[in-house]
């Protein structure tokens, strides 16, 4: 299986940057792991928020095959555990997934578009972070939930 993390945007703060690049490196040790950046849409103040959706969702659609199976991380998604994480991920695995895709939005959230293409909502949390930290809060729990279901001690901690 491989797993993809798509965000809309780049991470600009340094220190998110080293550490999704830390964790997409151990990760590396499990899985077949990319993430990708899609570049913020350009001239966003011209455009409404619908509009703005709407062009990210273009962009989106590029990066997704049919047979993809695609989570979208939102407010409004399914909540789980580290250890219940760990077993959907082995669920996914177990049945023959050759590709999962989740995904970040930009600031206004998913076009409709984007949410009847999805398989599936997962949330982090009921507290909202901002989009550049949530890629390094999912990555981290990306490898923590392969910890645990190699029974490693990382998950612990």
């Amino acid at each position: 299986m491989k797993i993809t993390l798509i965000a809309i945007g780049k991470t600009e703060d340094k220190y998110l940057i080293e550490g999704i690049d830390k964790y997409i490196n151990r990760l590396k040790h499990y899985i077949n792991f990319s993430f990708l950046a899609i570049p913020d849409v350009k001239n966003v103040k011209n455009l409404s928020e619908a509009q703005q959706k709407a062009k990210e969702a273009e962009l989106l659609h590029k990066q997704i095959n049919n047979g993809d199976v695609v989570i979208l991380l939102d407010e409004k998604g399914k909540k789980y555990s580290s250890v219940e994480f760990s077993n959907y991920l082995n669920k996914q695995m177990v049945g023959s997934v050759q590709h999962l895709i989740f995904i970040i939005g930009g600031p206004y959230g998913f076009d409709d578009t984007i949410y009847k293409r999805a398989n599936g909502l997962i949330s982090l949390s009921d507290m909202t972070f901002s989009h550049q930290m949530i890629r390094l809060f999912f990555v981290e729990q990306l490898y923590r939930g392969f910890s645990i279901l190699k029974g490693e001690p990382y998950h612990h901690a």
